[in-house]
């Protein structure tokens, strides 16, 4: 996502020492100049809309879990016409933390680590009494896009190029090969 010294456009920083024992509820809701960073950092023509709803609730002994939606509506461009497309997200967002000072932590840091590729992540650390849920929504929102988005019906036509490339590459072999 971002650099470790730098704040997501939308930060939303959460004093997790005290939670209410039915959660937190946080909602992030970009403003115009939030939504044209956002667009900046993620390289795309615009954010029209960007929303995060998430309930922040305590995790076991000494952790936190955030979960909720990001919802935006952002413009990039055809990777084939290089016209815009407008795209909808819609995305799951879910993390766990771990305070680095519980014992839960020092298991993950010593014990044995066991990846499953459909599981849940492992949880992150944190230290102090903030989390940063705006930032958490933020990577999910970076997930979503398509890094390659291409209007329907756009093709690519390389049928040119490949007789060029290899008409080249003949020439290269033939004088390699003394035949040329």
């Amino acid at each position: 996502m971002n650099e470790a010294d730098e704040k997501s456009p939308v930060s939303f920083e959460v004093h997790v020492a005290r939670l209410p024992q039915t959660g937190l509820p946080v909602t992030v809701e970009a403003s115009e100049d939030q939504r044209r960073a956002l667009a900046g950092v993620h390289e795309l023509v615009s954010v029209e809309a960007y929303r995060a709803e998430l309930l922040v609730t305590a995790w076991k002994r000494n952790g936190v879990k955030i979960a909720g939606r990001v919802v935006a509506d952002i413009t990039q461009n055809c990777v084939v016409t290089l016209e815009p497309i407008k795209t909808h997200i819609d995305e799951a967002v879910e993390g766990l933390f771990l305070s680095q000072g519980s014992k839960l932590a020092r298991f993950e840091q010593q014990g044995e680590m066991v990846l499953d590729a459909d599981g849940p992540d492992s949880p992150e650390l944190f230290s102090g009494d903030v989390i940063d849920a705006g930032a958490l929504a933020e990577e999910f929102f970076g997930l979503a896009i398509d890094p390659y988005p291409r209007k329907p019906g756009a093709v690519l036509d390389t049928s040119g190029m490949e007789a060029r490339e290899e008409t080249e590459f003949q020439k290269k072999l033939r004088g390699l090969l003394g035949k040329g």
